[in-house]
């Protein structure tokens, strides 16, 4: 522990390298003195992290209770997973540039307050869905599952933009590391749930999807659990963000949470608004490096969900028939991606200090789509005989390289800006990171 907290707090050594390309190499940027780091605050960020992804994770884990309810609609059962991820991109994209505009008096830890809120309330209501209203029509079940994603994606939209531009007034990089880690730790808890799930359903108790691959049926208890955990994780987020502004009153002076306001108290000034386009210039290598990253990283659920083992499934181990090597399959991805966020803890190890080439690699990415091809898509046989090649090769380095650049791109934003730029730059690398994965999530409908 030791030798990992020197780690931690040793300042990076390379020179910063100037963005724009000015003769006389002189450079807007400007540094200031980091917080202390602390592991408390390091744990709330990571907690935030788990907390702003968690929600998207509950709902494809429960994804085969939504097909329990939506049996009767052959249509409904067909299209909800793309009206899922439509209406989620959509709004969380829409929510992201209407709050980027909203910078001048912009209340940053309110936007966190009221996004773990929304959450809180969102899942509270569909826990007892599955407890209550068990019978009514799919359609009325599918409208108001959408409105329950519309909100939780509101309230990722707020979560975003308030915890990347909180915590760029830090100055610590480890701390965005911390909340590029949770994200990460977020999509690997439900994946190991799942599995789990999967095995411990006898074969009797299972019953077969229509390319005859088993999956168990979800049954309203372990959905309810689900989703009240999802609500016990935005709680605990919400609770340890509240002592964090409490230990740092100053960090919130310009934008004070309703709890810490006194009646006496005057209105914030208004902050130094800062124009997307004054930021790009200055960011143009790392926010097009998060846009293309996230955006190349959306065709993997398409084919996550389409291959299989290399093994027949009648012969093959439970672990590597369809309903377990699917989820087997995003595991290793993110677990790739966990590893590559957690590479990041090392200032020695990363690449802020030159985003050229975060860029290029960002683009280099691209070579894993074709990979994919030479696996065994819909059955049909494998380029590349090899579960190992798949799982290993393919999704565990294409998740590790996201995590890596993903989280190198987001530490890096606060370096290349001025001090009062910080927060707005925050906000901003989170805007292009929700571009990428829409734009991502659209192209993918074309590879599907």
């Amino acid at each position: 522990m030791d030798r990992l907290r020197k780690a931690l707090n040793q300042q990076p050594s390379p020179a910063y390298e100037p963005l724009d390309d000015d003769p006389d190499g002189d450079s807007t940027h400007r540094k200031a003195p980091r917080h202390h780091f602390s592991w408390l605050e390091y744990s709330i960020f990571l907690l935030l992290g788990i907390s702003m992804l968690w929600a998207w994770n509950m709902f494809l884990a429960a994804s085969p209770y939504f097909q329990h309810r939506f049996r009767t609609s052959p249509s409904l059962l067909a299209s909800f997973p793309s009206a899922l991820i439509s209406v989620s991109c959509v709004t969380n994209l829409v929510s992201m540039l209407l709050l980027t505009h909203l910078q001048s008096r912009a209340n940053y830890p309110n936007r966190i307050i009221l996004s773990l809120a929304l959450n809180i309330i969102a899942f509270i209501l569909l826990a007892f869905s599955t407890v209550t209203f068990r019978n009514v029509s799919p359609g009325v079940y599918f409208g108001f599952l959408m409105s329950v994603v519309f909100t939780a994606s509101l309230a990722t939209g707020f979560c975003q933009n308030g915890v990347f531009a909180y915590v760029s007034g830090f100055g610590v990089g480890e701390y965005t590391q911390a909340i590029m880690t949770g994200q990460g730790v977020a999509g690997v808890l439900p994946c190991i749930a799942q599995i789990v799930s999967v095995l411990s359903v006898k074969d009797r108790d299972t019953k077969a999807r229509k390319d005859g691959s088993p999956v168990p049926q979800e049954s309203g208890k372990s959905a309810f659990a689900y989703f009240l955990t999802a609500t016990a994780v935005s709680l605990a987020a919400l609770l340890a963000f509240f002592i964090l502004l409490r230990r740092h009153p100053e960090a919130s002076a310009e934008a004070k949470s309703p709890l810490l306001e006194s009646e006496d108290s005057e209105p914030a000034p208004p902050r130094k608004v800062v124009g997307m386009w004054t930021l790009f210039k200055k960011l143009r290598y790392l926010a097009t490096a998060v846009f293309l990253t996230f955006a190349i990283t959306m065709f993997f659920p398409v084919f996550t969900q389409q291959i299989t083992s290399v093994r027949p499934a009648d012969t093959a181990p439970r672990i590597l028939q369809p309903a377990c090597f699917i989820p087997l399959a995003f595991l290793l991805w993110n677990a790739g991606d966990l590893t590559g966020r957690l590479v990041t803890l090392n200032p020695r190890l990363t690449l802020i200090h030159w985003p050229r080439t975060v860029f290029l690699a960002s683009i280099a990415r691209g070579i894993f789509i074709p990979l994919y091809l030479l696996c065994n898509i819909h059955g049909r046989g494998a380029a590349i005989s090899s579960d190992i090649f798949y799982l290993v090769i393919v999704q565990f380095l294409f998740g590790l390289s996201n995590g890596y650049l993903g989280s190198t791109c987001m530490m890096g934003a606060g370096e290349w800006v001025d001090v009062e730029e910080r927060e707005a730059a925050g906000g901003f690398m989170g805007l292009m990171l929700v571009f990428g994965l829409t734009a991502g999530s659209l192209l993918s409908f074309a590879v599907a």
